[in-house]
């Protein structure tokens, strides 16, 4: 280890930058988040600089960096611009014990500055001894995106109450195995969510020796359709804090990696035609789970509410006096159409997009397809690969234009991922030739050609051979037959 880590106490102590332009200017961004008083000496000095002066947050001195100024100062920073007066300013500073970092210049410094998560009072800095400052940075985001934007206020919250739990369990150990719980358990939770009266319901509890009722609670997670990049920052916080793990069959496996290694899983899965859970027994498992003091996510693929029954998971537990959350995930229409760059709205062409179902529990959907067929209107149908002969008849018998675009994506943003452009009028012949099995969504009503972009070389054009007149007046046949089913 070459850099010792240290945080440097700031507060009120003289912090000098030498350099008034960009990478000074960053410097003091960053100073100003410590109670550090901040001079900055320089020729010259941003816009940025001068309106911190102006509100009185810094003091500048408007000239060349002399060594006088080093006077009094705990840390120093170069930043001029000039390496020649980095240099100086650097072999200045080190003269006088007092410790320097040069903006990109490690051989100059005597410090360096680390990547830096800010979740005052909780800080992390993350370091690569200037070997690899991509890696911190990396580093950095994956723990912005695990840590509460409050995550602060519980140790705020720790650090007001030491004094009364000092006083109040002497011994060591019973103390340590307290803030356990407190900073692990409930009280934690209450705190990240604002409830003040419940926390302070629960440390009263806890510092008097009684365990707090078991209070289990249930996340409904949406998980986009595939891609774990897609997760929201806070549905990788809810897995984080999971003990439990109530999975769908359309969840992709690498998404449980961001989940706690020792939380239990639970899968729930529903297979079109095989093994399935029904939802009353969903229902039973995650009131059970929670009744029994746990934290439950409930992972689904997509959004909650587009086509997911969470208002009948919603309906259960809060009948059974259980805390739910919806966490709300990228749907897999908006994610699907994005990875091919086909428009789901389109000024002047298409002004009405919805989404529809293309299966129901006793499997024919009983949509308005006279409203779906009108012209100007586009629409995405979830689980309609099975049903793809209903949906195209009854779309042609009310009216719908044959060659309207389709467009269809089979396990959209996953590795797997496939995308076929075809016609109504060929959808059926696309899906069986194309051995389309799902999960896909079919899109409707949507190209390229209108929006005036290009069909990506990824999207397959799908196109039926060219029909004998008999041919085509038995498809007009088969056309009729489904739109009677």
């Amino acid at each position: 280890m070459k850099y010792f880590p240290l945080f440097a106490d700031l507060d009120k102590a003289h912090v000098l930058v030498a350099g008034g332009g960009e990478q000074a200017t960053q410097k003091v961004r960053l100073l100003l988040k410590s109670s550090a008083q901040i001079t900055v000496v320089s020729d010259s000095v941003t816009d940025e600089l001068r309106e911190l002066e102006d509100e009185n947050a810094i003091w500048i001195v408007l000239r060349t960096f002399l060594a006088r100024d080093l006077e009094g100062q705990r840390l120093v920073f170069a930043a001029t611009g000039d390496r020649q007066l980095d240099a100086t300013v650097s072999r200045a500073a080190k003269a006088r014990g007092i410790p320097v970092n040069v903006v990109d210049a490690p051989a100059l410094s005597t410090f360096i500055m680390p990547a830096i998560v800010d979740r005052a009072p909780v800080t992390v800095a993350i370091g690569t001894e200037g070997a690899a400052p991509v890696l911190a940075r990396e580093i950095k985001t994956r723990l912005e995106t695990w840590l509460p934007a409050n995550f602060g206020v519980l140790a705020q919250r720790a650090q007001a109450l030491r004094a009364v739990v000092a006083k109040g369990i002497p011994d060591a150990r019973s103390r340590r195995r307290l803030w356990e719980r407190l900073l692990q358990g409930p009280f934690r939770r209450a705190v990240l969510s604002g409830t003040a009266t419940e926390a302070d319901r629960i440390f009263a509890s806890e510092l008097q020796g009684a365990e707090a009722p078991p209070s289990g609670r249930v996340a409904l997670i949406g998980c986009g359709p595939g891609d774990p990049d897609l997760l929201t920052l806070k549905a990788l916080q809810r897995l984080q804090e999971a003990d439990v793990l109530v999975v769908d069959r359309l969840v992709n496996p690498q998404i449980l990696d961001y989940a706690r290694r020792d939380a239990e899983r639970i899968l729930v899965g529903k297979t079109p035609g095989g093994p399935t859970t029904s939802q009353t027994e969903i229902n039973r498992i995650l009131v059970r789970e929670a009744a029994a003091g746990k934290v439950v996510a409930r992972l689904k693929g997509g959004d909650p509410f587009i086509f997911g029954r969470a208002a009948e998971e919603m309906v259960a537990l809060q009948t059974a006096g259980i805390a739910v959350e919806v966490v709300p995930g990228v749907t897999a229409a908006h994610a699907c159409a994005a990875r091919i760059g086909l428009p789901v709205t389109l000024r002047e062409h298409v002004r009405h997009f919805s989404v529809v179902t293309g299966a129901t529990a006793d499997g024919a959907p009983d949509l308005d397809w006279r409203a779906l067929a009108s012209p100007g209107t586009a629409f995405a149908v979830y689980m309609g690969v099975g049903n793809a002969p209903l949906l195209r008849g009854n779309l042609l018998a009310a009216g719908a234009d044959p060659d309207t675009p389709v467009v269809i994506v089979e396990n959209g943003t996953r590795e797997a991922e496939r995308a076929v452009a075809t016609t109504l009028a060929d959808l059926t012949d696309c899906v069986a030739s194309r051995a389309i099995v799902g999960p896909a969504v079919i899109f409707v009503g949507l190209d390229w050609d209108a929006a005036g972009l290009c069909r990506p070389e990824s999207v397959i054009l799908h196109r039926r051979r060219p029909q004998s007149v008999h041919d085509r007046d038995g498809d007009t046949a088969i056309a009729n037959t489904e739109a009677a089913l």
